[in-house]
């Protein structure tokens, strides 16, 4: 079995900020040389996740939205009292959207359906410099 890592680095707005990550994992993968296995991209930190959607801006717009209700900007969070860092929510939207994701390979390349992309989702409430782990894992 072959066990290919790497990551990407990139730079977020925050504030629920969504971005494709799609291209750069299929670009990881093809490095890797696996033709049939699974990728697995993690991010460090507590504040962002990951998952798939289609991404075109009258989703974009609704998971923003839907994230709002289930974990309002201005609710009242423990945390934030602990802290002072006005993140509580950040950290809730994180914890229920997740850390990683992973995705099955075949042909060397991702078995993605036609609408759906990878996105990272920042929710901390300032800019930040995120990197997700990338493991490539097969034959």
């Amino acid at each position: 079995m072959l066990v290919y890592r790497s990551s990407i680095s990139l730079s977020t707005a925050g504030e629920t900020d969504i971005i494709d990550i799609t291209g750069r994992v299929e670009k990881l993968v093809a490095d890797s040389g696996v033709s049939r296995g699974m990728v697995n991209v993690f991010i460090t930190g507590s504040t962002a996740g990951l998952t798939t959607i289609e991404y075109e801006s009258g989703l974009v717009h609704d998971l923003k939205e839907a994230m709002e209700r289930i974990a309002p900007r201005k609710g009242n969070y423990a945390h934030d009292t602990r802290w002072g860092d006005g993140n509580g929510y950040a950290h809730i939207r994180s914890s229920l959207m997740g850390p990683s994701l992973s995705v099955p390979l075949d042909g060397g390349r991702m078995m993605l359906g036609t609408w759906q992309q990878i996105v990272l989702v920042d929710f901390d409430n300032r800019r930040r410099d995120r990197t997700l782990a990338v493991t490539v894992l097969g034959e």
